[in-house]
């Protein structure tokens, strides 16, 4: 039976070897990644990440596999990226949770979603994921120059992300599929069906015009009478807490008219589970036929950027 000094030597060859064998096949490539800063527009909670100017180089081997995928509104080439490391990235693991680092190679830019097997006598780190997407390419930008100065989305949401206080407690409130990564309850996720969001009559044509400069934040004049069908994921209520957030919306319904209820909603428990904790998680959704005219939406939107705006000022 070997000695431990034995296999800590044995182990040691192996890890000389291999990284013998990456630098070999790579040419000691190294690949400069740089770091994004994330920020997000206030009104509808849309992601960006800005470029810091910050980078940094990390020596390994880089190789891609591509599959071209053909869909209704897009051709895509789909870039599979893996890059072995001869150590581990550690400004991956110190960044802040709204940091990204973006990497370039052969016109390609892309990051990383995992961390693949990690087998300690090797002592290689195999790093995955996926090349930039074409149509998401627009949300990495150089300064914050470049970030959008009014609303993305055209329907109800800033109406739902403004509706962050009931009682006297404050809750986050998400857009859906941007709800920050390991955020703890409570706080509510916004989703707003895109099939079912609809007008009633022949649509209200009134040309937005053009904002000078095109960055400007302009109101649009739209009057357009719409409906939404909206789902409010509640994290970490109890059942009071979630009447009282939904008793909140009623009130705010009537006392603004900014929205109405096209249903009567009811409070939903739903099932949300861990297998190793063998609990289920305080979940619960509330869905609701929203009837609301943009221009509300829009005059919402630009108050909390106004709100976001002098926040940020003023500390």
């Amino acid at each position: 039976m070997p000695s431990i000094a034995e296999s800590l030597n044995s182990q040691s060859q192996l890890a000389d070897t291999l990284a013998a064998g990456v630098k070999t096949l790579s040419l000691d490539q190294q690949i400069t990644f740089t770091q994004y800063s994330q920020n997000t527009i206030p009104t509808d909670g849309y992601v960006f990440y800005v470029n810091t100017g910050a980078t940094t180089t990390i020596q390994g081997s880089l190789h891609y596999a591509t599959d071209r995928h053909q869909n209704e509104d897009e051709t895509i080439d789909i870039d599979r990226v893996i890059f072995t490391a001869l150590e581990q990235i550690d400004v991956f693991n110190e960044a802040a949770p709204g940091d990204l680092f973006i990497g370039t190679f052969d016109g390609l830019q892309f990051s990383f979603s995992a961390r693949g097997s990690f087998y300690k006598q090797a002592n290689l780190y195999h790093y995955v994921g996926n090349a930039v997407y074409p149509a998401l390419a627009s949300q990495l930008v150089d300064s914050p120059s470049d970030l959008p100065a009014g609303p993305i989305v055209s329907n109800s949401l800033p109406i739902w992300l403004a509706q962050t206080t009931f009682e006297t407690t404050t809750v986050p409130v998400y857009a859906s599929y941007l709800v920050p990564a390991n955020v703890v309850p409570p706080y509510v996720a916004v989703h707003i069906e895109p099939s079912l969001t609809e007008v009633p009559s022949f649509p209200i044509d009134v040309w937005p015009g053009n904002p000078s400069p095109l960055t400007a934040l302009q109101p649009m004049p739209s009057t357009q009478l719409a409906k939404d069908r909206v789902r409010l994921t509640l994290y970490g209520f109890t059942s009071q807490q979630a009447i009282q957030y939904f008793h909140a919306l009623i009130e705010y319904s009537l006392n603004t008219d900014n929205f109405g209820f096209g249903n009567s909603p009811a409070i939903r428990d739903e099932k949300r589970t861990q297998t190793e904790l063998g609990v289920i998680a305080m979940k619960k959704t509330i869905e609701i036929d929203a009837w609301y005219f943009q221009s509300t939406a829009d005059a919402i939107a630009r108050r909390l950027i106004l709100e976001a705006g002098f926040s940020s000022v003023t500390t």
